[in-house]
Protein backbone atom coordinates (compact mmCIF):
# COMPACT_ATOMS: atom_id res chain seq x y z
CA UNK A 1 0.00 0.00 0.00
CA UNK A 2 1.10 3.00 -1.07
CA UNK A 3 0.33 6.86 -0.11
CA UNK A 4 1.64 9.68 -2.17
CA UNK A 5 1.68 13.88 -2.41
CA UNK A 6 2.68 16.46 -4.23
CA UNK A 7 1.93 19.47 -7.43
CA UNK A 8 0.55 18.69 -10.58
CA UNK A 9 1.90 21.10 -13.54
CA UNK A 10 -1.22 21.23 -16.29
CA UNK A 11 0.22 21.44 -19.63
CA UNK A 12 -0.86 22.44 -23.46
CA UNK A 13 -4.76 23.47 -23.18
CA UNK A 14 -4.88 22.16 -19.83
CA UNK A 15 -2.80 25.13 -18.94
CA UNK A 16 -4.73 27.65 -20.94
CA UNK A 17 -7.57 28.24 -17.96
CA UNK A 18 -5.43 26.41 -14.70
CA UNK A 19 -2.43 27.06 -12.59
CA UNK A 20 -0.45 24.52 -10.60
CA UNK A 21 -2.58 21.83 -9.25
CA UNK A 22 -1.99 19.70 -6.01
CA UNK A 23 -2.86 15.75 -5.64
CA UNK A 24 -2.89 12.88 -3.25
CA UNK A 25 -3.33 9.20 -4.44
CA UNK A 26 -3.71 5.96 -2.98
CA UNK A 27 -2.13 2.54 -4.36
CA UNK A 28 -2.10 -0.91 -4.18
CA UNK A 29 0.56 -2.88 -5.47
CA UNK A 30 0.68 -6.88 -5.58
CA UNK A 31 3.67 -9.37 -7.08
CA UNK A 32 5.00 -12.93 -6.89
CA UNK A 33 8.21 -14.23 -6.17
CA UNK A 34 7.77 -15.83 -9.98
CA UNK A 35 7.24 -12.52 -11.30
CA UNK A 36 10.03 -10.26 -9.59
CA UNK A 37 10.82 -7.51 -9.81
CA UNK A 38 7.03 -6.58 -11.67
CA UNK A 39 4.77 -5.13 -9.68
CA UNK A 40 1.17 -4.68 -10.79
CA UNK A 41 -0.38 -2.12 -9.23
CA UNK A 42 -3.85 0.35 -8.80
CA UNK A 43 -4.39 3.72 -7.80
CA UNK A 44 -7.26 6.14 -7.14
CA UNK A 45 -6.50 9.79 -6.53
CA UNK A 46 -7.71 13.27 -6.09
CA UNK A 47 -6.45 16.68 -7.75
CA UNK A 48 -7.61 20.23 -7.14
CA UNK A 49 -6.57 22.58 -9.94
CA UNK A 50 -7.27 26.43 -9.42
CA UNK A 51 -7.72 28.90 -12.38
CA UNK A 52 -5.49 31.33 -13.63
CA UNK A 53 -5.38 34.61 -12.68
CA UNK A 54 -4.46 35.95 -16.16
CA UNK A 55 -7.20 33.81 -17.82
CA UNK A 56 -9.91 35.65 -15.45
CA UNK A 57 -8.55 39.16 -17.06
CA UNK A 58 -9.11 38.13 -20.62
CA UNK A 59 -12.40 35.79 -20.30
CA UNK A 60 -16.19 36.00 -18.42
CA UNK A 61 -14.87 33.93 -15.44
CA UNK A 62 -14.87 34.93 -12.00
CA UNK A 63 -13.83 31.53 -11.12
CA UNK A 64 -13.08 28.50 -13.10
CA UNK A 65 -11.53 25.45 -11.21
CA UNK A 66 -11.34 21.46 -11.79
CA UNK A 67 -11.87 18.68 -9.53
CA UNK A 68 -10.54 15.41 -11.09
CA UNK A 69 -10.88 11.75 -9.62
CA UNK A 70 -8.68 9.31 -10.66
CA UNK A 71 -8.41 5.56 -11.40
CA UNK A 72 -5.06 4.13 -12.44
CA UNK A 73 -3.62 0.35 -13.32
CA UNK A 74 -0.24 -0.36 -14.56
CA UNK A 75 2.77 -2.04 -13.89
CA UNK A 76 6.16 -0.86 -12.01
CA UNK A 77 9.41 -2.38 -12.76
CA UNK A 78 12.43 -2.38 -10.29
CA UNK A 79 15.72 -1.78 -11.30
CA UNK A 80 19.08 -3.02 -9.56
CA UNK A 81 19.92 -1.19 -6.84
CA UNK A 82 22.20 1.81 -7.90
CA UNK A 83 23.61 2.12 -4.10
CA UNK A 84 23.47 -0.66 -1.72
CA UNK A 85 25.26 -0.56 1.37
CA UNK A 86 24.00 3.02 3.02
CA UNK A 87 20.42 3.18 2.09
CA UNK A 88 19.00 0.97 -0.92
CA UNK A 89 18.43 2.63 -3.75
CA UNK A 90 16.42 1.77 -6.88
CA UNK A 91 15.60 3.16 -10.54
CA UNK A 92 11.78 2.31 -10.93
CA UNK A 93 9.93 2.69 -14.45
CA UNK A 94 5.95 2.25 -14.18
CA UNK A 95 2.89 2.97 -16.94
CA UNK A 96 -0.24 2.39 -17.02
CA UNK A 97 -4.06 3.26 -18.13
CA UNK A 98 -6.02 5.88 -16.47
CA UNK A 99 -9.59 6.69 -15.61
CA UNK A 100 -10.90 10.29 -15.08
CA UNK A 101 -14.03 11.77 -13.77
CA UNK A 102 -13.36 15.64 -14.40
CA UNK A 103 -15.50 17.98 -12.60
CA UNK A 104 -14.85 21.60 -13.85
CA UNK A 105 -17.06 24.56 -12.13
CA UNK A 106 -17.56 27.32 -14.44
CA UNK A 107 -18.24 30.84 -12.54
CA UNK A 108 -18.79 34.17 -14.72
CA UNK A 109 -18.82 37.53 -13.70
CA UNK A 110 -21.59 39.00 -12.00
CA UNK A 111 -22.54 41.76 -14.38
CA UNK A 112 -22.74 39.32 -16.88
CA UNK A 113 -26.03 37.64 -15.63
CA UNK A 114 -24.65 34.38 -16.71
CA UNK A 115 -25.67 30.94 -14.85
CA UNK A 116 -22.95 28.96 -12.70
CA UNK A 117 -22.10 25.60 -14.68
CA UNK A 118 -20.80 22.64 -12.68
CA UNK A 119 -19.86 20.42 -15.88
CA UNK A 120 -19.02 16.52 -15.36
CA UNK A 121 -16.49 14.59 -18.03
CA UNK A 122 -14.91 11.39 -18.29
CA UNK A 123 -11.85 10.79 -19.68
CA UNK A 124 -9.51 7.63 -20.17
CA UNK A 125 -5.99 8.08 -20.94
CA UNK A 126 -2.70 6.65 -20.38
CA UNK A 127 0.42 7.71 -17.79
CA UNK A 128 4.01 6.54 -17.43
CA UNK A 129 6.57 7.35 -14.28
CA UNK A 130 10.07 7.30 -13.53
CA UNK A 131 11.78 7.77 -9.89
CA UNK A 132 13.31 6.33 -7.39
CA UNK A 133 12.41 4.11 -4.62
CA UNK A 134 14.23 3.42 -0.84
CA UNK A 135 11.90 0.78 -0.61
CA UNK A 136 9.55 2.64 2.34
CA UNK A 137 10.04 6.43 0.40
CA UNK A 138 9.85 6.63 -3.29
CA UNK A 139 10.43 9.97 -5.09
CA UNK A 140 8.66 9.86 -8.79
CA UNK A 141 7.50 11.89 -11.66
CA UNK A 142 4.94 11.31 -13.83
CA UNK A 143 3.33 11.96 -17.51
CA UNK A 144 -0.01 11.74 -17.35
CA UNK A 145 -2.43 11.86 -20.90
CA UNK A 146 -6.06 12.01 -21.86
CA UNK A 147 -7.35 14.21 -24.31
CA UNK A 148 -7.38 18.16 -23.46
CA UNK A 149 -6.30 17.00 -20.21
CA UNK A 150 -2.09 16.39 -20.05
CA UNK A 151 0.01 16.96 -16.96
CA UNK A 152 3.58 16.37 -15.30
CA UNK A 153 3.35 15.02 -11.69
CA UNK A 154 5.79 14.82 -9.15
CA UNK A 155 4.97 12.75 -6.17
CA UNK A 156 6.94 12.15 -2.53
CA UNK A 157 5.38 8.42 -1.92
CA UNK A 158 4.85 6.49 1.30
CA UNK A 159 4.96 2.67 0.62
CA UNK A 160 3.66 0.90 3.68
CA UNK A 161 4.67 -3.51 3.36
CA UNK A 162 1.41 -5.39 3.91
CA UNK A 163 2.14 -9.15 3.26
CA UNK A 164 -0.82 -11.64 2.63
CA UNK A 165 -0.55 -15.69 1.51
CA UNK A 166 -3.08 -17.56 0.00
Amino acid sequence: MSIGVGPRFPLGSFAEKLSLGEGIDVGFSYTDNKVLPVFLYSKFGYQHYAGDQDFYRISDYSNFSTNVISMDVGARYYFEPVIKNIVLLMPVLEAGLSFSVLENLHQYKFDLHKNDIIETLTKFGFHAGAGFSMFLLDVMGYYHFSPDNQFISFDLRIRIPIFATI
